[in-house]
């Protein structure tokens, strides 16, 4: 991938003191601060690089578009879809363990916020956060979810920042009143890299604001029935959301694909310990993308995700490799799914005494 443009841009409107200090701004004088672009050239270079491979890909990173952001968050109340109702499980009960272990006045920045749903858990049980940083490559819906979130927390600063976290990007100032600063990483995103990607993703963590702590949520290795159905619901909401890639593809870069051509599959790769989710050619076709021309097999695939699955101790072993030392981890009755904190290996262990 190539790493989009970088900006020195810092958002002017927003409050940088502590969250029992002054009011936060009204939602309308939120500034999104545009420290990393998605431009249609990066777009385009990615797509062509992934339709010429062998086998063909595309980067998962781009589904998340408006509309992509929006199915899966339909995806996320789905039955069958377990991370993200369990990831929650798991923060409603242990989310106070967790604010001890990341301590007062932090500096909370989200990668990948989402809808912040699993976020709002997290800020009821903060002692005093300083200032919230949602990051995340969806800039219509970071901002909606930062107006959501304002009238919630007045008091919290919130600087939402507009980036693709894969690549380096600035930060608003940290202002006074912060201790320190923590990641949060939810949603099990983690596994969409692979694991040297994702171990070079999280050694370049600490850079980002001189993070001290690391708060990290993963899938686990499970039965193979639940690991596909979560990823083939009877709804067909997730194949909408993969097929909306080439959607997307189509709008923004002129493209031809027909969706009616193309099936929706996923499935789990033991060898690899990842689901794989790909679109699969209904037949022998040919798609022009911006004036190029791809010729596909008759059941020829694009991989569009892949989703590694994890154990506790192999996702630890990865952390220390990177420069983390793992200080709690916290799971769900069944094993599912975990979340874990650790701090940079040269940070002090303050949370070795909390039970």
């Amino acid at each position: 991938m190539n790493p989009p443009h970088r900006s020195s841009a810092t958002p002017t409107t927003l409050p940088t003191s502590r969250i029992n200090s002054e009011p936060q701004l009204p939602v309308s004088q939120i500034s999104v601060s545009q420290t990393s672009d998605i431009h249609t050239s990066d777009f385009l270079m990615d797509v062509i690089k992934g339709m010429s491979s062998v086998p063909r890909s595309l980067a998962a990173k781009y589904f998340y578009d408006e509309t992509g952001s929006k199915l899966f968050d339909q995806i996320c109340e789905l039955p069958e879809y377990y991370p993200t109702r369990t990831e929650s499980q798991i923060m409603a009960r242990y989310a106070t363990s967790m604010a001890d272990c990341i301590g007062p006045n932090c500096r909370l920045i989200e990668y990948g916020s989402g809808s912040s749903i699993k976020t709002r858990i997290l800020l009821d049980h903060l002692v005093d956060p300083a200032v919230y940083v949602p990051v995340d490559i969806s800039d219509e819906h970071l901002r909606a979810t930062a107006e959501n979130l304002s009238p919630e927390y007045p008091l919290l600063p919130i600087a939402p920042v507009s980036a693709d976290f894969t690549a380096p990007f600035d930060l608003p100032r940290a202002g006074v009143g912060v201790d320190r600063t923590c990641i949060y990483f939810p949603g099990s995103t983690i596994g969409n890299f692979s694991p040297r990607d994702a171990q070079r993703l999280l050694a370049g963590m600490p850079s980002c604001g001189r993070a001290d702590g690391l708060l990290i949520g993963f899938d686990l290795q499970k039965d193979v029935a639940v690991l596909e159905a979560a990823y083939n619901d009877q709804r067909g909401v997730t194949a909408a959301f993969n097929k909306n890639l080439l959607a997307r593809i189509n709008r923004e870069l002129y493209a031809d694909f027909d969706l009616s051509r193309f099936h929706h599959l996923a499935f789990y790769n033991s060898n690899q310990s990842r689901i794989e989710m790909h679109l699969r050619s209904r037949c022998a076709q040919e798609v022009h993308i911006a004036g190029q021309s791809f010729q596909l097999q008759r059941a020829e695939t694009i991989r569009t995700e892949y989703s590694h699955k994890y154990t506790i101790e192999g996702f630890s072993a990865m952390a220390a490799r990177a420069g983390w030392a793992s200080r709690r981890t916290w799971t769900d009755e069944q094993n599912y799914f975990a979340v874990m904190y650790l701090e940079r290996s040269n940070w002090r262990e303050q949370c070795s005494s909390i039970k």
